[in-house]
């Protein structure tokens, strides 16, 4: 028995040894991530709140700086250029009143809050208004893909929105300017673009568009004035101090109201665009993964969340239904789906004409080739009329021109430019095409010698082009 003892002596201490050490690198690596990540020393709490409180205001060179970006941000907009839009949210002043909600709120400073809410319904309306004027003015009314992109927010705008906030107002707290920071931020927040869609959308009577894109920019704002809250909270920001305890309390309650007002819509908000994000992931794995037969082809498919239904359009083979009773069991066990009502439009077999398939796949095969090779075909005429205007150029009328213009110029050197053309004359009784040349001579050539070359060549050029009528303007 004391031999036992003795022998399990040295295991005790040496796993007495272990866990010590093991608690000793565990309080090492908590003290080296609290000193990599502490931001409390370098935090200037009063800068901060001095440099927030300054951005707020909306007049003077704040206002028409906003003015001219918004115009910038709409032309990049109008024509697809994501260079254009990004060079003006690098002037765009758009950041301050939604900051200063944020920080007001986390102080408790009700009147820092009501010029935040008054500046930030001046720039909105001034945005909108700028940007309706320009999409009303501008010719070009089309749509394209940076104009779509900003009609509804997805799970990705606000993870943006969040962490970019939470960047920017970390950058603002730091001693110093971090300007790199604030820029940064701008672009990936993208404040101004579903601004200028609202504008787009009221210019063209698109309200679906303008609606959308203000709930874009509604939850971006609030995402950032969320994350400035927080941070303010967080780094223990001094309360705004008031001489009445009674205003004291009546200013904390309503800062606490403003902020759950704030939360609960952006907690509820951010669950929904999860959840539909989730349904949309799950239903395009389950139809590339599941919805599968031998001699049929998925022409195309959708999935709609609000209604919960995967809509997939197949061709060839007629899928039997027992196949697609598999399917729908399938669908029940993703928990995400288990909800979601799935509905296959077929053709009646490999072998039948499009006319005879159902109404649904017929449309969808139509509207998916609409969509897919209405713009190659415009490419495509653009790119024949180019070469139709180049080969005209160089072609006409049968004879190469500039073949001709390169013998005219060796056998006649004083000829310094020659043009050709079709002119079309009438007589009121017919209308007649002549084949005419326009030659430029060296006004340095004397008259007799001049007419004596102009007779030449007349006369060269028709051998030449076995033409008996043709016209020649002479011009020295």
């Amino acid at each position: 028995m004391t031999n036992t003892t003795n022998t399990n002596e040295p295991e005790k201490k040496e796993d007495k040894k272990l866990a010590d050490d093991a608690i000793r690198i565990g309080s090492e690596a908590r003290s080296f991530i609290s000193r990599l990540l502490d931001i409390r020393p370098d935090t200037d709490r009063e800068s901060t709140l001095e440099a927030v409180k300054k951005d707020i205001s909306f007049k003077g060179h704040n206002a028409w700086i906003l003015i001219f970006s918004i115009f910038v941000a709409s032309i990049g907009l109008n024509v697809g250029s994501t260079a254009v839009i990004i060079g003006a949210m690098l002037i765009s002043p758009l950041m301050g009143p939604i900051v200063g909600i944020g920080m007001s709120v986390g102080i408790n400073d009700v009147e820092t809050l009501k010029r935040s809410l008054v500046n930030l319904g001046i720039m909105v309306g001034l945005s909108v208004l700028t940007a309706t004027l320009y999409f009303f003015i501008s010719p070009f009314k089309g749509e394209n893909a940076e104009l779509m992109g900003r009609t509804y927010p997805t799970i990705l705008d606000v993870l943006v929105a969040l962490f970019g906030g939470l960047a920017l107002i970390v950058g603002k707290t730091k001693k110093g300017t971090i300007a790199s920071v604030i820029l940064g931020v701008a672009i990936a927040t993208a404040l101004m673009p579903p601004l200028c869609t609202v504008g787009y959308g009221i210019a063209n009577a698109k309200w679906d568009y303008a609606a959308g894109a203000l709930y874009l920019f509604s939850i971006n704002a609030v995402f950032i004035a969320l994350s400035t809250f927080l941070v303010v909270k967080l780094l223990g920001f001094p309360l705004v101090r008031y001489a009445n305890s009674k205003r004291r309390r009546r200013t904390a309650q309503i800062a606490s109201a403003v902020a759950i007002i704030v939360m609960i819509p952006s907690i509820i908000l951010f669950v929904n665009l999860l959840r539909k994000t989730v349904f949309e992931a799950q239903a395009d794995s389950f139809v590339n993964d599941h919805v599968m037969y031998d001699g049929t082809e998925i022409i195309k498919f959708n999935r709609d969340y609000d209604s919960k239904v995967i809509s997939v359009y197949m061709i060839g083979e007629q899928v039997p239904e027992k196949t697609i009773n598999t399917w729908r069991d399938q669908l029940l066990n993703i928990e995400p789906l288990k909800n979601a009502k799935l509905v296959i439009h077929q053709g009646m077999g490999q072998g039948e004409d499009i006319n005879v398939l159902s109404t649904q796949l017929r449309s969808g095969i139509l509207e998916d080739l609409y969509v897919k090779n209405q713009e190659a075909l415009e490419d495509k005429d653009k790119r024949i009329q180019l070469l139709e205007n180049e080969l005209s150029k160089y072609q006409a009328s049968g004879f190469s021109f500039v073949d001709i213009s390169k013998e005219a110029k060796v056998n006649y050197e004083n000829i310094e430019q020659i043009g050709y053309s079709n002119e079309i004359s009438t007589n009121f009784s017919k209308i007649d095409t002549l084949p005419t040349f326009t030659v430029q001579w060296n006004s340095e050539v004397s008259g007799k010698d001049l007419r004596q070359q102009q007779q030449k060549f007349g006369e060269w050029l028709k051998l030449r082009l076995k033409l008996d009528t043709l016209a020649i303007k002479n011009i020295r």
